[in-house]
Parts: C-alpha cells; structure tokens; sequence
C-alpha cells in the first residue's frame, strides 16, 4: 500500500462507481486503524490527514512525553522526542509520522479487505437510495434471460440486473428473453453481498398496481380499492368503494365493454378477476365477497371473533365454496372473517 495506488485507486472508484471520495476516506480510515493496530496493538492515538485533492497522505501515531515512561505505546521520553522534533516539551504531544510502505503484509492486507468492503456498503447504501422510490410500486422490467434448470428469470430495471425466481412467477406463465412483464417491487433488500429489489408476479398488491395504473377513477382517489384477495395466476377479490356517489366503483375499474379488467387480466396469465362493492357493514360485505353465489343470510355472533355463519340456497353452495373452496377462500381473505357456508335446507348435497 503506498500513496501512489491509494488515490489512483481512489480516483478510479470515485469515477466508475459514482462515489464521495469522503465516504471512502471515512472507510480507508477505518482500515488504516486496523491496520495500524495490528502493528501497535496498544496505540490509542492515532491521527490521519487524508486529502485526495493534493494527493496528502499522512499517517501518525501520537504519544504523551513524560519524565518515566510507564506505557511505551502511548508515552515518550523527552531525550527521545527530542529526535522528532526540538520543540519537544514535558507534558506535550510526539507526533510520529508512520510510513504506510513499511505496514506488515499482514496489516496491508488487513487494511485492504476493510477498504473493499467498505466500498461495498457504499455502494449498497447508494442502490438502497436509488431504488427506494421504487418500493411498493408496479413497474414495467425486460426480460433479459430466463434460466431452463431453475426457471428463475433475469430482469433488467434501471440498468440493473434483478432476479424473478420461479415462486414468484404466476403459476403456469411462460416468460422468455425479450418479453416486458409487470412485477411489484415489495422492498430492497441491503444486507445481502449487493443489495437487489424484491420483486413479485404473485403478490396481492400487484393487483391493486395494475388498477391504480389503467383507472383514471383510481388513480385520481374518486375510487378507492378497500382489499384484495389473490390466488396467482388463478381468481383474484378487490373490494372498491367510491367516494363519489356519481361514479360507479365496480364499472369504472371494469371499463366499456370491460376493456381494462381484461387487459389486466392479460397481464396476470388470464387470471379471473372479481370486483365488488366494499361495504362498512360486515354482513352486506361478506355477502358480496361471495359473489357470484347469492347469500340468504349472514349470522356473526361476535365481530371481534371475525368468525360467521352464512346460508345460501341449495343450489348455489357449489358456486358459494368454489372448485376446491378457492370461493370461500378468497372471500375469508378479503373480509378477515373465517366463513362457515351452509345450505339453505341444512343438508349438504353428497
């Protein structure tokens, strides 16, 4: 380690990695006295003077001068102070200029490890800032590569490279190089060796997205989703309310001749989509997260249980529990309510 490479290398990463050369001095420092440790493990002061600007590049270890010494590694003799500068004084402070060529292999090497991750953690704390407003957010991502062995498919947003893995692909989708899909970034992840976006295909919000992105209604808050229920790639519940008694909520988010449902539809894999009207009122809500199975009556004994009992004719239980109960399933989800469907006549068809 010498001058000369420390600040081209400096030069370089400030340049190529967009970096404060402040934020890598404040990491060299920290490796410098790890570094230096390891040479004067017992040192307690040691001084820098880095300046990138002038090329300086000043180590030092500073020591108290004293009469008897009683710790070497942080007091001095005067006649030996006297060596490094003549206005050496009792009671002062010897500076000792440190040549950083003569740091042991084992401390350069040190102070070389911490640098490099210090410049990781940089450049983590850089992409977590740049990618934060993207959090939460549906946002467009080309496929650049689609993995054959594990499915996993590789994304390129804003010139990065983000990793699809198969869970979170819409059961049954079929993604290849050069295709544009929508993903919900749910978060960043900034403890991982780089830091990288979350990113989903099957997550419930992706749903609500979508809406806010193709209703203007929506978008604009005349039109509020209150829930959403998801089973990917299969039916999806969004409860919607307007805050405009001249705007229909359900028509506005399914659009003339149902053009936008359909188009999002299209986007999640011809995933079924049920829109229906929220209501305060949890007996008139759950009745229309069953849809499209008719409900005679709904019983919650207690609300603060979340638990209720609702009928429906005969021939719609089929239709209320839905093929492997996903009806009923998703209906629980969206109203928060475990729901125990029954027949009007209290016999189960066999």
């Amino acid at each position: 380690m010498n001058n000369t490479e420390l600040f081209e290398a400096l030069s370089v990463l400030a340049k190529e990695k967009g970096i404060e050369p402040d934020l890598l001095i404040e990491k060299i420092q920290t490796a410098l006295v790890i570094a230096i440790k390891r040479d004067y493990p017992r040192s307690e002061n040691i001084d820098f003077d880095i300046d990138i600007a002038k090329g300086k590049f000043d180590v030092k270890l500073l020591k108290e001068i004293v009469e008897d010494v009683e710790d070497e590694a942080n007091q001095i003799t005067l006649e030996e102070a006297l060596t490094y500068s003549k206005r050496a004084k009792i009671g002062g402070q010897c500076t000792i200029k440190l040549n950083t060529k003569h740091f042991g292999r084992i401390a350069a090497q040190t102070a070389k490890q911490v640098i490099k991750q210090g410049i990781k953690e940089v450049e983590r704390e850089q992409l977590v800032q740049q990618w934060g407003n993207l959090q939460n957010e549906a946002i467009s991502a080309n496929v650049v590569k689609v993995e054959p062995d594990s499915g996993n498919a590789t994304l390129e947003i804003n010139g990065s490279e983000v990793t699809l893995f198969k869970g979170d692909q819409i059961p049954g989708e079929e993604i290849d190089a050069g295709d544009i899909v929508k993903v919900y970034v749910s978060g960043v992840s900034a403890n991982d060796r780089r830091p990288t976006l979350k990113i989903s295909r099957t997550h419930k919000e992706l749903v609500k997205r979508l809406f806010e992105l193709e209703v203007p209604e929506v978008e604009d808050g005349v039109v509020e989703i209150k829930a959403v229920s998801r089973e990917p790639g299969l039916r999806s519940k969004m409860a919607v309310v307007s805050n405009d008694e001249n705007v229909d909520a359900v028509g506005s988010c399914i659009g003339p001749s149902r053009s936008r449902v359909s188009g999002i539809c299209n986007e999640l894999c011809g995933e079924k989509i049920d829109i229906i009207v929220w209501s305060e009122d949890p007996k008139e809500f759950i009745k229309q997260a069953l849809r499209p199975a008719d409900v005679l009556n709904v019983d919650i004994p207690d609300e603060e249980v979340r638990f209720c009992t609702v009928t429906v004719p005969d021939n719609q239980l089929s239709l209320a529990i839905g093929n492997k109960g996903q009806n009923a399933k998703l209906a629980a989800r969206l109203t928060g309510f475990k729901i125990d469907i029954k027949p009007e006549s209290g016999f189960f068809d066999s």
